[in-house]
């Protein structure tokens, strides 16, 4: 075919494909689905598939988190996720005696009905060679004004040792929650046997009171089931009277208003402390556009990154089995007698083969977590069937034709009549079959994703189901795990039928209306 015809016939499919409307419609959602598969590492980060595997990188995130948008359907307003970087605070250098001390402090306004999950302290670096010389953290916090309160600016964090990951979770600190105790009872919310003297250093000072905890078993029943997040936000007076300890911890009520953190971090002076990455997160109840999964990971994120293996495959495995598919089925019209008696029983031993448990077979052949190379090969061996025989019976009719019995008269090779006269007039059912067979591949991934049988190097749709599964994300309601990855893959299925019976209409003569 020569360019200019070639030129000819795209023009004219083209002129009567953009009057097809759904196929115009899914062909925009296409390319909207490729833009963005295509830059999810440009939105997000390219080390995303790393991490997701990790869950170290969502250590901030809070688990289960609703989406943010909830809020605006609901009666109490949850704490929404909140990062204050070094460039959010007031960063003050001074010396105590062989310590740099570093002073950062920034202001929080918890405007919300139900309190921040956690504090999350992450990305302070040094270059201590011992676990000892690493930085020393602490925490004060300076609440907003509340009538009969005598003490709002308290000890959250006493001098604690940078673990080795570098991370500070206050709400699993049993400092945290003590000196929070030792802060109720300076407001008279608690009475203690004996009282700590003030003059003794904290870390003693802790320890009484601890023992103290210990020893009261009420106290200690409060100490286990206290929600430190919800009393450090939360209210000590009703109606101008101080709350009782049962009220603090299990009724508790925000204080809304501004709090102010001042975090303090010590190091010896030959240790150098890198404060570039450090960051304070107030960990929220809820999170983004579509919440988070059991392990803090971010479900709009992997709906990102699944749309490039679920396009990928689905084109893979289309075009392979379709293009599989026409050789076979032509090949055998062609060549007719034993030859195609042999192919069409093996195309048809094929067929009856079971594929679902097939493929959960050769997964597991395959240790059980199938590679993205090994799955659209399985996926291909069993999906050239079909359009093999669609094949063998159109090109029956095609090698009747006379232009076919002249070329073969002329000496034309049988690849030569195959490939030049017969395959091209299978073309329009090519197309429009490779579209219509899009969904089907996506959709075997996705079984064999949900049933954990695919390689975990990989984000797919198939997978987040499958970790939504396990996590009883439909017993806990927890819909956004469940309903996002579920309407995408549905969504990208229909993007595909909508394009391909478009093509059918178009490339069919049949079909076409008058």
């Amino acid at each position: 075919m020569r360019w200019v015809d070639f030129k000819d016939s795209v023009k004219r499919f083209w002129s009567e494909y953009k009057h097809q409307k759904s196929g115009m419609l899914g062909l925009i959602f296409l390319i909207i689905l490729l833009v963005l598969g295509i830059g999810a590492p440009y939105i997000t980060s390219p080390d995303i598939p790393k991490q997701w595997q990790t869950g170290e990188a969502w250590i901030v995130n809070p688990k289960n988190a609703p989406p943010s948008w909830e809020n605006a359907f609901s009666d109490q307003k949850l704490a929404d996720q909140k990062v204050y970087t070094i460039h959010d605070m007031n960063v003050a250098e001074s010396k105590n005696g062989s310590y740099k001390v570093y002073t950062l402090t920034f202001t929080y306004n918890m405007n919300y009905d139900v309190p921040p999950k956690d504090i999350v302290i992450t990305g302070l670096n040094s270059n201590a060679s011992r676990p000892q010389d690493n930085p020393l953290v602490s925490v004060y916090v300076e609440r907003p004004e509340e009538q009969g309160v005598t003490v709002e600016k308290f000890l959250l964090l006493p001098d604690t040792q940078l673990p080795s990951k570098g991370v500070l979770q206050l709400s699993y600190l049993k400092e945290v929650k003590t000196l929070l105790f030792y802060w109720l009872y300076q407001n008279g919310i608690i009475q203690l046997p004996m009282a700590p003297p003030e003059a003794l250093p904290m870390e003693i000072k802790l320890m009484q009171i601890n023992q103290q905890i210990q020893l009261d078993s009420k106290l200690y029943g409060y100490f286990q089931s206290m929600d430190p997040m919800k009393v450090l936000f939360g209210s000590l007076t009703e109606n101008g009277q101080l709350r009782t300890l049962e009220q603090v911890i299990s009724e508790p009520v925000a204080l809304q208003g501004d709090y102010k953190f001042t975090i303090v971090v010590k190091a010896p002076e030959n240790v150098k402390v890198d404060l570039s990455n450090f960051e304070v997160a107030m960990v929220g109840r809820t999170f983004g556009l579509l919440g988070t999964d059991q392990y803090g990971r971010p479900i709009a994120v992997g709906l990102l990154w699944g749309i490039r293996v679920a396009i990928a495959i689905g084109l893979a495995v289309s075009i392979s089995s379709v293009v599989i598919g026409i050789l076979i089925g032509v090949t055998s019209a062609y060549l007719g007698g034993w030859a195609d008696e042999v192919i069409q029983r093996i195309t048809e031993f094929f067929m009856t083969l079971p594929v679902l448990p097939m493929l959960i077979l050769l997964s597991l052949y395959f240790g059980g977590r199938i590679t993205l190379k090994q799955l659209v090969l399985i996926l291909v061996l069993f999906g050239w069937m079909g359009t093999t025989k669609v094949a063998r019976s159109m090109a029956l009719q095609i090698k009747e034709q006379t232009y076919i019995e002249a070329a073969r008269a002329l000496g034309a090779s049988t690849g030569r009549i195959v490939f030049r006269h017969i395959v091209p007039q299978l073309l329009p059912y090519a197309f429009a079959s490779i579209a219509l067979s899009v969904p089907g591949a996506i959709l075997s991934e996705a079984g064999l994703s949900f049933l954990g049988l695919t390689s975990n190097n990989m984000i797919t749709w198939g997978q987040m189901l499958n970790a939504a599964q396990q996590n009883g994300a439909t017993l806990n309601g927890y819909w956004w795990q469940v309903i996002p990855p579920g309407l995408a893959i549905a969504f990208v299925g229909l993007i595909f039928v909508l394009i391909g019976v478009s093509l059918d209409t178009v490339l069919n003569p049949k079909l076409k209306r008058a």
